[in-house]
């Protein structure tokens, strides 16, 4: 599972029967996150987490 799967922004696409993200990366962006060593959605400043329980969870008993 790469770190794309875990983002809000990675979402199947009808039309293209695959996943694709939504942000707007541009060129740039993109090769600069290649070029570092930290996980990806470190890098990444599009990433936001798709688990909708992590503001909640703390409060588990």
């Amino acid at each position: 599972m790469s770190d794309c799967d875990t983002c809000n922004s990675y979402v199947w696409d009808e039309d293209l029967e695959e996943y694709c993200c939504l942000a707007d990366i541009d060129e740039d962006d993109y090769a600069r996150m290649m070029q570092e060593e930290r996980g990806h959605h470190e890098r990444c400043p599009y990433w936001q987490s798709d688990d909708e329980y992590a503001v909640v969870r703390h409060q588990a008993f």
